[in-house]
């Protein structure tokens, strides 16, 4: 009783911290998880076993797999098709969320998403639609496509391995496509003829025109000695511009000066921040050399080339005969200098932060996004709007749209450094196409190898992802950057403390409880509970970890009632996967937030219909296909 306590104590925290958000869920996990160690809740020899449990390395492999499908030309395929559909609303729909409810049965989620997010923007754009009617039902769908594999989505794969160590035998790759097919063709018809009329169009037109429209961004451009600018006032600029293009604020030492109220003269050093796009750019420079701000960081560093070059100063008067080197070191460093504020031949790309992203609760200055990443941040947008705080100050949260300025050749590799989702860009390519037969076939071994029993489905997989690295049609550093850490530490630490729950008899408490308050109850009823309190969980916390806690609690039930496991498993793999209420629940709701703009708010409206819609369809099929 005493070690039950403590386990319904540390997942209360866990859960608590959870919802708060303020720590990472990885984070979260892995405190659970020590702490249940020192309270002797898990034995420490078994503290990191999870690591190394099936569930994970199957998680790591589609991870892996879903990024070479990417790599090997599928977009520039889906993409060709989807955006033949013309302009009617109800065909675009059904294009892109039916075939990321098929991608999304094949591969990650998330990665399907991230697949068609590019395209439902150039639709949006190109036929003059707003993003909020197409992005939501990208998402939904995305989630409601995992339902159908094994491979689908991790609480599949965590609920099969669950499976396995209770009765021997896992669930197999298309166990759960009955009820997973027939619960995602239910939500996809409610999507397509229902839902999307549901979903709030909070920016409407303003979405794709004033979001996403460069022109609309707040940009910092600096005033340098060679600027034409440096000594004009802002009445001489607009005059030498002929065209009215509004400086909100001048920034000098630090100190931000409304830009009505300025009427000195500019200096150089001096920051201006304006609304412009692409050609108003084009235009500041060209007639007032005006050019992207630096970072802070180079700031410091121009502070310490001038101190470097006062000494190289002192240097050449004490030995005259190096001179001539120390004048073409400097030289080189000043072209060097001039090459990273340059902005000729740069791309810009809008691109959304991704959950697990490096940049999330980091600044500019502390990502060195120009150093390091040869990007300029041009824009910020959050909610919907553009962000009008100062650049260097804004600490980036997932869902953030970014305006990003660089090289073309190489945006595309920092970007998926970064943990950034591209959208739309000017001339950027979203996709490489090679090798995509090969990366076909080397997936359809795998799955025909699980199909066939020859190898089990984490070995399958893991082996078709080595083949995939070692091929070529996946780049070994992208390999690494395709698996999710959060999501695998997650994994690792939370099944240890979900076996604690069961070990510690603290499941067949909460099942007990349960049974007192449905025991008068057909089973029927308490198998609804179960889904209904599953799914709510998943809204708050993370699927795979809802999963993980819900299945030894699912195992208790069916043990009280006396009957089969299976639908109680069932129940709790599909209820799991099934995040419509918030953003917060997967990431895939996270992604489109910023860029559909959507508030906290608007996802029940769409996603409570679709709960109930799910429940009606899976309970009935559950009991179907996998009886009591």
């Amino acid at each position: 009783m005493a070690d039950s306590t403590l386990v319904f104590i540390i997942l209360g925290l866990t859960l608590a911290a959870f919802v708060w958000g303020r720590f990472r869920y990885d984070l979260v996990a892995l405190s659970a998880l020590l702490g249940s160690v020192m309270l002797g809740l898990v034995p420490g020899e078994e503290a990191f076993l999870g690591f190394g449990h099936p569930a994970v390395i199957t998680v790591a492999a589609v991870l892996v797999l879903s990024r070479a499908f990417e790599r090997s030309g599928v977009v520039d395929v889906i993409a060709e098709q989807v955006l033949k559909v013309g302009e009617r609303l109800f065909l675009q729909l059904a294009a892109l969320t039916g075939t990321v409810v098929v991608l999304s049965g094949f591969m990650n989620n998330v990665g399907a998403l991230a697949l068609l997010l590019p395209v439902a923007m150039r639709l949006a754009r190109e036929h003059d639609t707003s993003p909020s009617l197409l992005l939501m039902p990208l998402a939904f769908g995305s989630l409601l496509g995992g339902l159908t594999t094994l491979i689908g989505t991790p609480p599949n794969i965590i609920i099969a391995s669950y499976r396995g160590s209770v009765t021997g035998e896992s669930f197999g790759l298309f166990s759960f496509s009955p009820v997973g097919v027939a619960v995602a063709l239910a939500g996809l018809a409610f999507i397509l003829l229902i839902g999307w009329r549901l979903v709030p169009q909070r920016a409407g037109k303003a979405s794709t025109e004033e979001m996403f429209d460069t022109a609309n961004y707040l940009v910092e451009l600096e005033v340098d000695e060679e600027a034409k600018a440096n000594g004009w006032t802002l009445r001489d600029l607009h005059e030498a511009l002929e065209e009215t293009i509004p400086v909100l604020a001048v920034v000098r030492n630090d100190k931000r000066r409304a830009g009505h109220a300025f009427h000195g003269e500019l200096r150089a050093g001096d920051i201006l921040l304006l609304e412009a796009g692409p050609e108003e750019m084009k235009l500041l420079e060209d007639k007032a050399g005006l050019r992207l701000g630096k970072e802070p960081e180079e700031e410091d560093e121009s502070a310490h080339q001038a101190e470097a070059d006062d000494n190289a100063r002192e240097t050449e008067k004490a030995a005259p005969e190096r001179a001539p080197v120390e004048e073409s070191e400097k030289q080189n460093k000043k072209e060097k200098k001039k090459k990273g504020v340059d902005t000729e031949g740069l791309q810009l790309v809008e691109a959304v932060v991704r959950n697990d992203s490096m940049m999330v609760n980091r600044t500019v200055a502390q990502l060195r996004l120009h150093n390091q990443f040869g990007l300029h941040l041009v824009a910020v947008a959050r909610d919907g709007g553009r962000l009008k705080q100062r650049l260097r100050d804004i600490r980036f949260r997932p869902g953030d749209v970014l305006l990003l300025q660089g090289g073309e050749s190489e945006l595309s590799e920092s970007l998926a450094t970064l943990g950034c989702l591209p959208l739309a860009s000017r001339n950027l390519s979203l996709g490489q196409p090679r090798l995509l037969l090969v990366s076909l076939a080397i997936f359809a071994a795998a799955i025909l190898a699980i199909l066939t029993g020859m190898l089990p489905a984490a070995v399958a997989l893991a082996t078709a992802a080595l083949v995939s690295l070692l091929a070529g049609v996946l780049p070994l550093r992208e390999g690494y950057q395709a698996i999710d850490g959060p999501v695998l530490v997650l994994l690792g630490a939370m099944i240890p403390v979900g076996q604690a729950l069961e070990t510690s008899g603290g499941a067949a408490l909460i099942a007990d409880a349960l049974l007192g308050w449905g025991g008068q109850w057909p089973v029927v009823v308490t198998l609804v509970g179960l889904f209904v309190i599953t799914m709510m969980l998943s809204d708050i916390i993370n699927n795979a970890a809802a999963a993980v806690l819900m299945a030894p609690i699912a195992a208790s039930l069916a043990r009280g009632f006396e009957v089969s496991l299976d639908p109680f498993l069932m129940a709790v793999a599909v209820s799991a996967s099934c995040a419509f209420l918030t953003p917060i629940g997967h990431q895939s709701n996270t992604l489109v937030m910023g860029p559909g703009g959507y508030r906290f708010g608007d996802y029940w409206r769409m996603g409570l219909p679709l709960e109930v819609v799910v429940v009606a369809v899976a309970i009935p099929m559950i009991l179907m296909v996998w009886p009591l």
